[in-house]
C-alpha cells in the first residue's frame, strides 16, 4: 500500500494524503522551508564553520575554544529545534512527520551537548 506523504498512514494508490489536515501541514512545511531556506543555510554554515574553528582554537586557548564551541552548538541546537528542515532523502524515507520529530530529537541532543560544553568552559574560565 501507498503511505500518506505526511503521517505515513496507509492510503490507496489514487491519493497522496490521508486527510486534509495532513495535506495542509505538508504544504505549510514546504512553504515555511522555502521562506527560511536561505537564512537557515547561512546560519548553519556560519556556526558549523565556527565549531570547526573553535575545535582548532581549543588546542591553543582551551577556554576560548570551549566557550565558542559550546555557544555555536547551542545556537545550532536552538535553530534546528525551531526550524527542523530535514533533508529530502530523509523525508522520502521516513515521511515528513517522523522526519521532523527525529530532527527535533537530534536538535535537543545538540542543544544539551552545546550547553554542557558552554557551562564547562565558563566554569573553567572562572
Amino acid at each position: 500500500m501507498k503511505k500518506c506523504g505526511y503521517c505515513a498512514k496507509e492510503i490507496s494508490y489514487h491519493e497522496m494524503f490521508c486527510c486534509d489536515e495532513c495535506e495542509s501541514s505538508y504544504f505549510n512545511f514546504y512553504d515555511k522551508r522555502d521562506k527560511f531556506q536561505k537564512f537557515f543555510s547561512v546560519i548553519n554554515g556560519i556556526f558549523v564553520l565556527g565549531i570547526g574553528i573553535c575545535i582548532f582554537l581549543y588546542s591553543f586557548m582551551p577556554t576560548v575554544g570551549l566557550i565558542g564551541g559550546g555557544s555555536c552548538m547551542t545556537i545550532l541546537g536552538v535553530m534546528y529545534l525551531f526550524l527542523p528542515f530535514p533533508p529530502d532523502v530523509f523525508i522520502e524515507k521516513q515521511k515528513l512527520k517522523k522526519a521532523i520529530f527525529i530532527t527535533r530529537i537530534i536538535a535537543g541532543v545538540i542543544l544539551a551537548i552545546g550547553a554542557a560544553v558552554l557551562i564547562y568552559g565558563i566554569i573553567k574560565a572562572i
